[in-house]
This record gives structure tokens, C-alpha cells and sequence, in this order.
């Protein structure tokens, strides 16, 4: 019999584990989190002359002051998944941040890396901005911030996860009951599913050198970088409409659940929070019409972003369906 720590629901053996786990996430926020106070604040630190960041103030206080809020949300959800009172928190309260986290987490995890990859392979690089976005050292220590946040707190989640609801992910698909795979599920993964293609055939498009619906500026800077992260768009969707469609129809039975429904619950919320970001992006003003948000753009966003909705009530349907 596992022994386990009063109240928390995690065995005695993994609670060095989740400590250690713990600090390397609350950690990893630091940078981010310091640079984007300082900038509230008014400094310049990794911002060069001449950046757009400085053409609007005021919206990139606030703007700066969300994102602040976002990844001080790590902690409280490093904390949660951590100490005793995190179990008493109600499962919809811990799963719309952790949706949230996964799906903006997730593609820099995968991204980030693969673009360093591709430029050191000899990608070709951006011609020199007129104006500067960032300091190079600041997308390092950011976005390594954030892979650190990933491995750490998506580490964290499984275990709790684990002990909270693991018996929802036990088994092979053939198992799963009629009624938790049944009319809602299926519609809204087959819903999901249809949206998912016109988004995926668009970064398919610019992932092999497309430019519609792009705007000028990232045609002129788009490198191997650029093409590689399209490709990543691409293999999100798909991840997520796999795993929803094997679930919702049970294609392969044999197949253990855990693995399609993690590839679902990743996949959709990949495409749902990256593209809802992406959407919160482009409405910031702009006064540079080559920098403006073309309209089938903003569809292709919306459409994905929908899509991963879809996608993510079908996975919360069979869950709560095979948990009653």
C-alpha cells in the first residue's frame, strides 16, 4: 500500500519530486517576470531605439501588466499542484488555467527549440530590422524561462492529475463506455474537427512558402525559422484532431486511452489559447499599415482558436461522462 502525505494525495516518495519541481517552476517566472515590471515601470532594458514597443506606452503598460498576471499564475498553479489545499480546489477551477498554460506553454516548448535548431543547420536568417523589436538575449532568457515553466509544472500536473483522476485514463479505448463517447462528444469532434482544416491548410501554406494573408512585414522577414514554426502549427492541429477522432470513435481500440487524450487535451489547447493570444495580438493599434492585420488572417486565428474549443469540450465531455 503507497503511503501518502496527510491531505495532499501524493505519495511520501514524490514529495522531494514535487518540492524540487515546485522551485525550479516559481524559478523560472523570475526573468520574465522582472523584465516586464521593470518595463511597467519605465525601464528600457532589452528594448532598442526605436522599437514599437515604445510607440504605445500606455497600451504596453497594460498590456505588460496582464502578461505579469499570466505568469505570476504559474506560481499560485505550481503551489496548487503542490500543497494540501490544492485538492480542495474544484476540478473546472485548476483545469481552465492548466487548458490555458498547456496551450501557450507547449508550442514554445516545441518551437523554440526547433527554430534554434534550424538556424544552426544553416536557416537562413532575417535581413536587419529598420527598427528593432528586442534584444536577441531577451527571447533566450524569456522563452528558456518558459520551457523550464513547461517541463516543471506540466511534470506537476500529471502527478496530481495522477492521484486526483487517474482512473478516468485507465484502460484501452475499447473500453470506454457508450455514453461517454456519445452524440456531444462525436459532433462537437467531428465540429472540431471540419474547422481545423482551414486554419491547418493555411499554416501548411506558409509553412512551404505561401504569403497570402500575411503581412508585409513578415513576408519580407520570414526565415527557416519562420517556415519550421508554421510546420509546428501544422502538427498541433493534427495531434489534436487525432486524438479526439481515436477517442470519440474509437479507431484504434487497442490503443491505451492516456495516449490519445493527452495528445487531445495538448493538441486543443494548442490550437484554442495560441491562437486566442495571437487574436489579443493583432488588436493591438498599429500605425504601420505593412504591419496591420490582414482580414483572412484574423480568420485563420479565429477559426483555430474556435476549433481548439471544440476540440477541448469534446475531451472535458468524455471525461466528465466516464467519471459519473
Amino acid at each position: 500500500m503507497t503511503t501518502t502525505s496527510a491531505g495532499t494525495g501524493l505519495s511520501l516518495r514524490h514529495r522531494p519530486l514535487t518540492a524540487a519541481l515546485r522551485a525550479v517552476a516559481i524559478v523560472a517566472c523570475l526573468p520574465y517576470l522582472g523584465l516586464k515590471i521593470a518595463w511597467i515601470a519605465g525601464s528600457r532594458v532589452g528594448i532598442p531605439e526605436g522599437s514599437a514597443l515604445l510607440d504605445h506606452r500606455l497600451v504596453m503598460a497594460v498590456a505588460n501588466s496582464v502578461t505579469v498576471l499570466m505568469d505570476a499564475s504559474v506560481v499560485v498553479l505550481a503551489l496548487l499542484l503542490t500543497r494540501p489545499w490544492g485538492q480542495r480546489v474544484p476540478a473546472w477551477l485548476l483545469a481552465v488555467p492548466m487548458w490555458a498554460a498547456t496551450g501557450l506553454l507547449a508550442p514554445i516548448m516545441v518551437g523554440f527549440p526547433v527554430q534554434l535548431i534550424g538556424t544552426a543547420v544553416g536557416g537562413s536568417e532575417a535581413p536587419a530590422a529598420e527598427e528593432p523589436f528586442l534584444h536577441d538575449w531577451v527571447f533566450g532568457v524569456v522563452y528558456g524561462g518558459f520551457i523550464l515553466q513547461g517541463l516543471a509544472l506540466g511534470t506537476l500536473f500529471v502527478l496530481y492529475a495522477g492521484k486526483r483522476w487517474g482512473h478516468l485514463w485507465r484502460g484501452r479505448v475499447w473500453e470506454l463506455p457508450t455514453g461517454a463517447t456519445g452524440t456531444f462528444m462525436r459532433g462537437t469532434a467531428v465540429a472540431g474537427s471540419l474547422l481545423a482544416l482551414f486554419p491547418a491548410v493555411m499554416h501548411a501554406m506558409w509553412a512551404a512558402g505561401g504569403t497570402t494573408a500575411l503581412p508585409a512585414d513578415r513576408v519580407l522577414q520570414r526565415t527557416t525559422a519562420f517556415y519550421l514554426l508554421e510546420g509546428v502549427r501544422v502538427g498541433f492541429a493534427v495531434l489534436a484532431v487525432a486524438g479526439v477522432l481515436l477517442l470519440a470513435f474509437r479507431l484504434r481500440p487497442a490503443l491505451s486511452v492516456r495516449g490519445p487524450l493527452a495528445a487531445a487535451w495538448v493538441g486543443s489547447s494548442a490550437l484554442g489559447a495560441w491562437a486566442g493570444w495571437m487574436i489579443l495580438g493583432a488588436l493591438m493599434p498599429e500605425s504601420d499599415e505593412g504591419k496591420q492585420t490582414p482580414a483572412l488572417l484574423m480568420l485563420t486565428y479565429a477559426g483555430e482558436m474556435i476549433s481548439g474549443l471544440l476540440l477541448t469540450c469534446a475531451v472535458a465531455s468524455l471525461l466528465r461522462r466516464r467519471g459519473a
